[in-house]
């Protein structure tokens, strides 16, 4: 297909349209480093060599960015050693390898990181039960953060995996730039969907510096909040399309500030959001969410809402899912 040439080119196959999207584990080391429990359950999970491609659960670029206990850091060099063995433990079973990179931000916590948590306002995360009041960035720390970025991007790289996704969802860092819920900024990263994507598109920028033109880039989009006052389509379409032309090669769509939750409980239920932004770009796009049997996979491709379809949770609570559900279709 057209769509993929360009990713065909950048020795990404897209061989059966099936990902495994990322989903947190809490199996890292004390450092955040890759551990045993992770390489062995990141085998268990694709050793049916169904996957197209895996992305790697969320790894935080900064400790003032980690999200969680036992989260894999992307933090410093210190952590390529274990994601090279990641990497083959993916590869070797046939699927294309991803790290997703992200910064928590507003949804870091005192009790993980040590002090209080950073974002794009002083207004507290709508995604987050108990959520703390963080801490206003200044331009000079938001520049610090994007370098974080690319440098997380290129140990990605070094660490042999065939791409990185950048996380800007589920109330994440770069999602709370994008939602005016929490970017009340009055400067050149706020006041309207240019400013709220400004530090998207720098990022975007620095990464291809780091890691050339032709490494894949994905970037997760929390195309919609579900919540008063949030994201409208529209604005949502706009980044993913500015994203599209910033250099963006795949778009991963989930929820923003409802996280990847949703009053829907039909299969590929954030269809709504990927729908508009499907039509709208000429990349591949990913949806992920609510996937129970395996024709539940042809029912969303051909629904003609994204072009990849991604089973987490599904694969997360059953290892024998990918035998029981996918072969018998293949």
């Amino acid at each position: 297909m057209k769509l993929f040439e360009k990713l065909e080119a950048k020795n990404i196959d897209f061989k059966n349209r099936i990902i495994m999207p990322p989903m947190a584990t809490a199996k890292a080391d004390a450092r955040g480093h890759v551990s045993q429990n992770i390489l062995d359950y990141y085998n268990e999970k694709t050793k049916d060599k169904i996957f197209s491609t895996v992305i790697v659960e969320h790894n935080y670029i900064d400790p003032l960015g980690k999200a969680s206990h036992n989260q894999m850091s992307i933090a410093d060099d210190s952590s390529i050693d274990g994601l090279k063995k990641l990497a083959r433990t993916i590869k070797d079973n046939g699927s294309n390898a991803v790290v997703q990179i992200s910064h928590a931000g507003s949804s870091a916590s005192e009790e993980i990181i040590g002090e209080s948590p950073l974002a794009a306002s002083s207004i507290k995360n709508p995604s987050k039960k108990d959520a703390e009041l963080p801490r206003e960035l200044t331009i000079d720390q938001i520049k610090e953060i994007e370098d974080k970025f690319a440098d997380a991007a290129l140990r990605v790289k070094k660490a042999g995996f065939d791409g990185v996704e950048i996380h800007s969802a589920h109330g994440y860092f770069l999602d709370q730039f994008l939602s005016p819920l929490t970017n009340k900024r009055t400067d050149e990263y706020g006041k309207d969907i240019d400013g709220r994507i400004k530090i998207h598109l720098e990022i975007i920028k620095k990464v291809k510096e780091k890691v050339g033109e032709d490494y894949p880039i994905f970037l997760r989009l929390g195309a919609g909040d579900n919540l008063d006052g949030g994201l409208t389509k529209e604005d949502s379409v706009y980044a993913a399309k500015a994203f599209e032309k910033a250099g963006i090669d795949v778009l991963d769509i989930s929820g923003g500030m409802c996280m990847y939750f949703t009053d829907n409980q039909y299969a590929g239920f954030f269809d709504y959001l990927s729908k508009p932004i499907y039509d709208a770009v000429d990349v591949p796009v990913i949806l992920t969410g609510g996937v129970k049997t395996g024709k539940d996979i042809e029912e969303i491709l051909n629904r003609d809402v994204c072009d990849l379809v991604g089973v987490g949770r599904a694969v997360f609570k059953d290892s024998k899912w990918i035998e029981k559900e996918v072969k018998p279709l293949i």
